[in-house]
């Protein structure tokens, strides 16, 4: 038995529409970009991950980037397969003597069947011999600690690049939950928009990312508010470079229509939650995950919005990584995974 442990490789997997990253032995071994480079010629893949993004909207005709997965799903199974299988091989040399890779793999809780075969079948060609599925709010729970055998209900939002999570959990189980497309690159879009409707300036995507980390609010009224930010871009009346100066009141406006609908989406969960598992959330809160929890005073918006505390994880990028991470060590013990392929 310990002969076939050593030829096992186990692998945490945060497939995201912005990022992925791997951990394996309880170490994250890889956090990258969720992007791939191709020749258009002869549709190999060049680079993966930060390579693939410094490429990124500066491409010639000949190389193209493509983001794999959209709304937390893959869109683009041939470029997702190239993408999982560059960031397994970035864990290094021992990829080549074990034989038998064991892969959890998180995915929305709205995910379609079509869609979650989409990411089977991607194991599949990266030879993943055993490939189990979890949810990401369930994922969120395990890796900031909860206690998700409990019979008590807790409140988890994970905000990704593609979909806004929101589930109650108890008994190890998801009672009730909202899955959103509404998210990081929604918000990205929508300061795409803002800075070309408002200053007449052409932005790409990597310069409205820079905007929401810089300056990028949920409220028009911070404590601590950040500096004003300096953007380049292309003048649309006379297609010259130009830079214009934007404060985070500005992006904060531009991105309440979108942070509205996440709230709406809160509040629906909270209809349908049980009686008894409200009074327990009523308790301990709302607990705040993914990347989008890292947006100034959203959580106080959104305590403002529901009456509720609310907590904000601590590693908030890397809480459903490590929640899957857990899952993979104690895969007999969790009744929660959804699905499971063997091969």
């Amino acid at each position: 038995m310990a002969l076939f442990n050593f030829f096992t490789q186990e692998l945490a997997v945060d497939l995201g529409t912005a990022n992925t990253l791997i951990i394996e032995n309880g170490e994250v071994v890889v956090d990258q970009p969720s992007i791939v480079a191709v020749d258009r010629r002869s549709g190999e893949t060049i680079a993966v991950g930060h390579k693939a993004m410094q490429m990124h909207e500066k491409t010639h005709e000949n190389i193209k980037t493509v983001r794999p997965l959209k709304d937390g799903v893959i869109a683009d199974f041939t470029a997702a397969e190239s993408m999982i299988e560059g960031m397994i091989n970035m864990i290094g040399h021992k990829r080549r003597f074990l034989n038998h890779l064991k892969m959890v793999v998180c995915i929305p809780s709205g995910i379609t069947e079509v869609e979650k075969r989409a990411v089977f079948d991607s194991a599949d060609n990266v030879d993943s011999k055993e490939t189990y599925l979890i949810h990401e709010p369930m994922a969120a729970a395990l890796g900031i600690g909860l206690d998700v055998e409990a019979p008590e209900g807790n409140i988890i939002i994970d905000i990704g690049g593609g979909t806004t999570e929101i589930a109650v959990i108890a008994l190890s189980g998801i009672v009730c939950d909202e899955s959103i497309r509404v998210a990081g690159d929604e918000f990205t879009e929508d300061i795409i928009e803002f800075v070309k409707r408002d200053h007449n300036i052409l932005i790409g995507e990597r310069t409205a990312e820079q905007i929401k980390i810089n300056v990028g609010a949920a409220s028009t009224n911070l404590e601590d508010p950040p500096a004003d930010y300096a953007v380049n871009g292309r003048d649309l009346m006379t297609g010259i470079p130009k830079q214009v100066v934007i404060n985070y009141r500005e992006v904060a406006e531009c991105l309440d229509k979108s942070i509205s609908k996440v709230e709406e989406a809160i509040v629906r969960a909270l209809e349908r939650t049980p009686p008894e598992l409200a009074s327990d959330i009523f308790r301990t809160g709302i607990y705040l995950t993914g990347g989008g929890a890292l947006l100034r005073g959203l959580s106080k918006r959104i305590a403002n919005k529901t009456k509720l505390d609310v907590h904000v994880a601590d590693d908030p990028l890397r809480a459903v990584v490590r929640g899957t991470s857990l899952a993979i060590q104690n895969v007999g013990s969790y009744s929660f995974m959804i699905d499971r392929k063997s091969i």
